[in-house]
């Protein structure tokens, strides 16, 4: 599902099932219908199947018209919580190879190994028991969620702009408290590495820039392998280019296991 604004300035929810994309009939948006969700015991699928479609789209023109919007929002911005986890991806063979040698050699471990290697030996509890928390931060809210195919821009006192693919878990609260997962989307968490490595406590500072995520949220459980490559083009030739794995069968720590580490606080 995603989000568009009209030419009148209102929301639509788009439904697209393979090739196929429609209006979700009635919808007011993506937070609405999750909400309509938990209030009747139902799925968002089943809502929008009970709703039915309207008028059929074309993705690609709406997304070359500028048309798409985050594939949810909230409306106050203030309640829409921007959050990461890190060190919970294993990467390439290579990669895994590189750093399981470095925990095996070491004497000494940065915290940032340390962290990885907890994740490594309890990021994967048995069902019903809590691993291993990971690390966690905060990336704003959302004034500062952008939308897909908008800029994202480094404020003048920036250091650095680094580009970062992520895998967004898309949650809204139940009136009762309880969180509800809406699916999953691709993110780009925007961030700056080079205040980061001055030192290792400014890391909540080279996490608070702008974000991009969408332009659609996947409904239902996510494959277990997701892959895909990140690209920086200049001029319209691409400098840059890099894959990148996630999915839980890239990562150290299960789905269920992050989830309840962020939700165990009340806050959220």
């Amino acid at each position: 599902i995603s989000q568009i604004i009209r030419p009148d300035g209102s929301l639509a929810v788009v439904a697209r099932d393979g090739s196929e994309s429609a209006i979700v009939k009635g919808a007011a948006s993506t937070y609405a219908l999750a909400q309509e969700a938990i209030a009747s015991g139902r799925s968002i699928a089943q809502v929008i199947a009970a709703r039915g479609l309207g008028e059929a789209v074309d993705m690609v023109r709406l997304a070359e018209a500028g048309a798409f919007t985050l594939p949810i929002t909230h409306p106050d911005p203030t309640h829409l919580h921007l959050t990461g986890t890190g060190l919970t991806h294993l990467g390439s063979a290579s990669a895994r190879d590189a750093m399981h040698a470095k925990l095996e050699g070491a004497e000494t471990l940065t915290d940032s190994m340390k962290m990885f290697r907890m994740g490594l030996e309890g990021g994967r509890p048995a069902t019903g028991e809590v691993g291993a928390q990971p690390e966690w931060f905060y990336k704003g809210n959302g004034h500062t969620a952008i939308a897909p195919g908008a800029a994202l821009t480094s404020p003048g006192f920036a250091l650095d702009g680094g580009e970062e693919p992520e895998l967004a878990g898309i949650y809204v609260i139940a009136p009762d408290g309880t969180p509800a997962r809406v699916g999953w989307a691709v993110a780009n968490e925007f961030s700056d590495h080079v205040t980061e490595r001055i030192n290792y406590l400014y890391l909540a500072h080279s996490k608070l820039r702008e974000a991009a995520f969408g332009p659609e949220i996947l409904l239902g459980d996510l494959p277990a392998d997701v892959r895909g490559t990140s690209r920086i083009r200049r001029d319209g030739a691409v400098i840059w280019e890099k894959p990148f794995l996630s999915g839980e069968a890239n990562m150290s720590h299960s789905f269920a296991n992050l989830e309840h580490h962020h939700f165990k606080y009340t806050l959220f």
